[in-house]
């Protein structure tokens, strides 16, 4: 019903005694099937009410993939290395893209996560926190909701295995000055000049985290 486009966003389901009788079906059937629709990001079950079509959402639908995305990570130190270069790559592309299409406004914006970041030098998780903002505000740039919600997943799902490489003491002022670099960069309109801080941030400066966190 919800793939043929019987029912749209917003729709409310038959209830299961409807569905029962539609389907041919017992309750326990029904209400399984309604809970792995729910899972999928598909429907809304709220307490006392009808099951809906859920409005869809990029944001929805990558928080449906972050706990598979996180146990594949946990078993396999393959999939780890694979995502990092992945994100490289998104973060290159994007931060050129923004370079393009930047306006005075978004650089302002840009400049107050870092000022924001800055002052949370000393409290390591909201430091982390400011960190993800700050790529999701270039994310945000492009004007492709996509892109936002996907910068947000890849800092996320990889935070989760490197806080050790982001959260060592002394190592808040790399990132700082990584970070004014890439600003200085896209507030020039110079996409490669842009690549190039930004490549320089994610690579220089994890080997430069590993360095510190051996000390």
């Amino acid at each position: 019903m919800i793939e043929s486009g019987e029912t749209r966003p917003g729709d409310v389901l038959p209830s299961e005694r409807e569905l029962m009788e539609q389907m041919a079906v017992g309750r326990p059937a029904i209400r399984e099937a309604m809970q792995a629709l729910e899972r999928t990001g598909l429907i809304e079950i709220r307490h006392g009410e009808r099951a809906r079509v859920a409005e869809p959402s990029v944001g929805r639908m990558v928080d449906q993939v972050s706990q598979s995305m996180k146990h594949l990570l946990l078993h396999s130190p393959a999939t780890l290395e694979h995502l990092k270069e992945t994100r490289l790559a998104f973060e290159l592309e994007m931060v050129r893209v923004a370079a393009r299409r930047v306006s005075d406004s978004d650089i302002r914006r840009l400049e107050a996560t870092l000022r924001d970041q800055a002052a949370a030098v000393g409290d390591l998780v909201r430091f982390r926190i400011l960190d993800g903002q700050f790529h999701r505000d270039i994310a945000t740039i492009s004007g492709n909701p996509i892109w936002a919600a996907l910068s947000d997943a890849l800092f996320h799902w990889l935070n989760d295995f490197h806080v050790d490489l982001v959260s060592v003491p002394g190592a808040e002022q790399l990132t700082l000055a990584e970070h004014r670099n890439v600003i200085a960069a896209i507030q020039k309109r110079s996409p490669d000049q842009a690549e190039a801080m930004m490549a320089d941030h994610l690579n220089r400066a994890n080997d430069l985290y590993r360095k510190i966190s051996r000390k």
